[in-house]
């Protein structure tokens, strides 16, 4: 847990508070914005105790989520009781693992829960908990890995559940020689049914997504909600391989539908429906083009 002599002056005094190892990845300010803000050198910080039950809560999840354990509480209770919130439910069959891990930069995982067996999307940190959780769910079939950065501790959730991992041929490196599936080329994959592979080269060579059940759209770091517009976003400034490659491969998600994006960094996105995403993926594509 984080150190009450590093503790940031900007915190609000009280129970909760960030120390100075925090590496600014929002994921508390994603699980608790009523509690958590963005300082002006760019980390989080403590700028509203949490006035009630349900505001302690996500405070104390935000302890359990935060990858660098730079949150800490005089509120231990809170905080053992937050552990059995993750994985914690978005949608029916689909939920946020939460343990997010420093290797991923706090990048977001999710858990499937479905008839022909379960999915992970990117890996957590192999917490105790969670590894616990998620044998009580019924395990872990696949690990659908999106891209090269968010890998984390995949081989330690293969060698407890024995899933098979499943990752672009293009993004394998070092610590993934040993996945079970290397997908190819850039045309969509149906690895089952209900889910079917989308290769997006851009944010890296072999990022891609994972549609499940044509309305949730598992994105990496391709695109994400954005805070501050209410829309969908992708950055320049985070396209490691090649903006182009990123631009087209966004057209093509017109050719698939959904209504949920659930990435890896920033915020969630659901639209009205599934003509809504269209017509804001369409806007998106506009203006990648003339930033190009």
């Amino acid at each position: 847990m984080a150190r009450l002599e590093d503790r940031l002056p900007e915190n609000t005094p009280g129970d909760f508070f960030v120390d100075s190892s925090c590496i600014d990845c929002d994921t508390c300010r994603q699980i608790a914005p009523a509690v958590y803000a963005q300082s002006a050198g760019e980390q989080s910080f403590v700028h509203h105790q949490p006035a009630g039950a349900e505001e302690r809560r996500r405070a104390a999840m935000a302890v359990i989520a935060c990858p660098t354990s730079s949150i800490g509480s005089l509120d231990r209770a809170a905080v053992k009781d937050a552990v059995r919130e993750f994985p914690e439910p978005i949608a029916p069959g689909v939920a946020y693992c939460g343990f997010t891990s420093e290797s991923s930069f706090g990048a977001s995982s999710y858990w499937i829960g479905r008839p022909g067996g379960n999915v992970l999307v990117d890996s957590p940190r192999a917490a105790r908990p969670l590894m616990k959780r998620l044998d009580e769910l019924g395990g872990v079939r696949l690990m659908f890995l999106t891209h090269r950065d968010d890998v984390a501790d995949h081989q330690r959730f293969h060698e407890v559940f024995g899933c098979d991992r499943i990752l672009h041929r293009r993004d394998v490196g070092p610590g993934t020689t040993s996945i079970e599936r290397a997908i190819e080329g850039d045309d969509p994959i149906a690895i089952d049914p209900d889910l079917t592979v989308i290769p997006l080269p851009g944010h890296t060579r072999g990022s891609a997504a994972l549609l499940y059940d044509e309305t949730y759209l598992f994105s990496g770091d391709h695109l994400w909600g954005d805070e501050g517009s209410g829309s969908l976003h992708a950055s320049r400034s985070v396209c490691w391989y090649s903006w182009a490659e990123h631009t087209r491969s966004m057209e093509r998600l017109l050719d698939h539908w959904f209504e949920w994006v659930l990435p890896g960094h920033g915020r969630r996105y659901r639209a009205r429906s599934a003509a809504a995403m269209r017509a804001e993926i369409e806007r998106l594509v506009k203006w990648m083009r003339t930033a190009a």
